[in-house]
């Protein structure tokens, strides 16, 4: 059985910045793989945050007709978590045992509730285990070790 990861924002901005190529080379192997695989997921959580930094935060900001079709090759085919109410209820019961932002916390309650095996993120403690069935892995670690 194949394990089921779960890709963080961080994934998919990296994926396009030219201004960190190893990050880059490493976030798009993961995309690729999740594409090619269906063994990667994401949720309408991320999906609403990366339109955000790609409008708002690039350098060279994506119009929203370049949102719309980067979303739609490579994000929406592998959207497993709608936002919910019972959503945020998880997210707050992993606030308080975490102590993680509101936002770390629905990103991690997403995670579970697609059953992801692994988180992947540059943004939370790599290496810990969330209620037992997450891991969070920082996939960019050897990356950052070998620059």
């Amino acid at each position: 059985m194949s394990t089921l990861f779960f890709l963080d924002t961080n994934v998919f901005v990296y994926a396009l910045l030219a201004s960190e190529p190893l990050k880059k080379q490493r976030a798009l192997q993961l995309v690729e793989q999740a594409l090619a695989t269906h063994t990667g997921c994401t949720s309408y959580q991320t999906i609403q945050e990366f339109a955000n930094v790609a409008t708002r935060k690039f350098a060279q900001r994506f119009t929203a007709e370049q949102c719309q079709q980067f979303i739609a090759a490579a994000m929406q085919p592998i959207n497993r978590v709608a936002s919910s109410f019972e959503l945020v209820q998880t997210a707050l019961e992993l606030q308080a045992e975490t102590r993680y932002s509101f936002y770390d916390s629905l990103v991690l309650a997403c995670a579970l509730q697609a059953n992801a095996d692994v988180l992947y993120t540059e943004d939370l403690q790599h290496n810990q285990l969330v209620r037992s069935t997450l891991r969070i892995v920082n996939p960019f670690l050897a990356v950052a070790n070998a620059g």
